[in-house]
């Protein structure tokens, strides 16, 4: 959060009085015209509402700021709603048409709520293009929000404020003020301004009337597509909260699975040079059927080490992405780190991803192996190629730069890895490796992920796990599938 909050605008303030005394008894005429006339804007609002709950799960505390009726809120189905309007008539019907929820008539410039609340989602839907002062709503948000809120925003690109001017002069949308006709980087740049981080954004509603096959072409397909991307209607954008953890505050715990299969060999260094965190660290290994004794020598390497919190389990099913399910199942620590039993991933990288996300720059902290340049062995030429592609192909599909989506070192909080989980019927368990599984998981919740450079080294005992062709075949499948969920919605 940024250290000065810039002064709300005084009451007293002519210009500011007068402004929003405009919008109040505007916005207040426009509650009877909302109800008789949906014009066309009743599609947009509706592809609206479909883009917020594919990047919102049910069941969180969500806040809408500039509510107007209350639909989107209520289509969210929040497990605790708020909603806030400065137009009293808004509010009043609002609280007629959705009486779950709770709406309060407030000035967002002068947000006052119960210092005890905080939201997982708030929401600015339309909202920065009618304000006054937008840095000042972005500082007073921070009162009710996290270290794991997100903000979600969109407003009207400024190429289509002639088409919506026009829409307006012939009774075809509902009428606006003069409005703030705001880019994305003008967006970002308050955010950041304002003590935020952007996480992503993207464009949608390429054409915002409802004709069939041509509104689906052009809103699911072509819109994610450049050029036309930059003609899209509106600009979404997610942020977070710039709130680092205090040094003060006790360190995190952190559980830290390790999936061995066939890697006897390699289970004598892990203990030999365990990881050194600081802070109450157990180490889970889960083996994998293996065709030597490497369950042998974990048990073995345990007993000979009873200083180290160490626990054994056997994977339940195939494939490492379920031996990584079994891992966090049992795991007990704040935090969730992921190390390969091949070590071709130092352990001592470890300390680098917790203080990465244990200090708040990022959620999701994403080992990347393609920085550095590679041990003579360590990758092949058609994985190295692989590897490539899937970053590039990854990095559009989660609109975040994703340099190696295949690292096997990935480290994120327990809590929103539980959210992926209650969320992983969206996606379905068709992820063997599990890579692909956390990484979509992740930016389907808004997570800030964090590429996270290591030095890739060679085995110094046994083969690789991956059958190169008939692994890379799957993937791609899988990327093509990611890409129809997430992407083209």
């Amino acid at each position: 959060m940024s250290n000065t909050i810039p002064p709300r605008p005084a009451a007293h303030d002519i210009p500011y009085a007068q402004y929003q005394a405009a919008r109040r008894q505007h916005w207040n005429s426009a509650t009877d015209w909302m109800l008789q006339h949906k014009g066309l804007g009743k599609y947009y609002h509706q592809r609206l509402a479909s883009v917020y709950r594919l990047n919102i799960a049910a069941n969180l505390r969500v806040l809408e700021i500039g509510c107007s009726q209350g639909d989107l809120l209520a289509s969210l189905n929040p497990s605790y709603g708020m909603g806030i309007d400065f137009s009293e008539k808004m509010i009043a019907q609002a609280q007629i048409l959705h009486p779950d929820l709770q709406f309060l008539w407030m000035d967002a410039h002068e947000l006052e709520l119960r210092p005890d609340i905080s939201f997982d989602i708030i929401i600015l839907s339309d909202l920065l293009n009618d304000l006054w002062d937008i840095q000042v709503v972005l500082e007073q948000i921070h009162k009710v929000t996290n270290a794991h809120t997100r903000l979600l925003i969109n407003t009207y690109s400024r190429l289509w404020e002639l088409p919506l001017l026009a829409a307006e002069k012939l009774g075809l949308a509902k009428p606006a003020l003069n409005q703030n006709w705001l880019t994305i980087g003008d967006i970002k740049n308050l955010l950041n301004l304002s003590g935020y981080e952007t996480v992503r954004y993207w464009h949608e509603i390429l054409f915002p009337i409802d004709i069939p096959l041509l509104t689906s072409l052009c809103n699911r397909f072509l819109v994610k597509l450049f050029p036309f991307d930059e003609l899209a209607l509106t600009n979404f954008i997610i942020a977070r909260p710039r709130i680092p953890l205090s040094p003060l505050e006790e360190k995190p715990s952190v559980s830290i699975v390790i999936p061995a299969r066939n890697e006897s060999g390699n289970i004598p260094c892990i203990f030999e040079n365990p990881p050194t965190l600081n802070c109450n660290t157990e180490l889970i290994f889960v083996e994998g059927n293996s065709k030597d004794n490497t369950y042998q020598v974990i048990k073995q390497q345990i007993d000979q080490h009873p200083e180290l919190q160490c626990s054994l389990f056997k994977q339940t099913g195939t494939g490492k992405g379920n031996a990584v399910l079994d891992g966090f199942q049992h795991a007990c620590g704040d935090i969730l780190m992921i190390l390969d039993a091949d070590l071709t991933v130092p352990v001592f990288y470890l300390e680098r991803f917790y203080d990465a996300i244990a200090s708040g720059k990022g959620d999701f902290i994403n080992g990347v192996r393609l920085v550095y340049p590679l041990e003579k062995q360590s990758m092949k030429i058609f994985n190295f190629l692989g590897n490539k592609f899937f970053s590039v192909t990854f990095s559009w599909l989660l609109g975040q730069p994703v340099k190696d989506t295949l690292c096997g070192t990935k480290v994120l909080w327990k809590s929103d890895y539980e959210q992926i989980v209650r969320n992983r019927a969206y996606f379905g368990d068709f992820d063997p490796f599990g890579d692909f599984d956390l990484l979509l998981g992740a930016a389907k919740l808004g997570l800030k992920i964090l590429d996270l450079p290591v030095r890739y080294r060679e085995r110094t005992y046994g083969t690789s796990n991956i059958q190169r062709w008939k692994h890379g075949w799957l993937l791609l499948k899988m990327t093509v599938f990611a890409a129809r969920r997430l992407k083209f919605v």
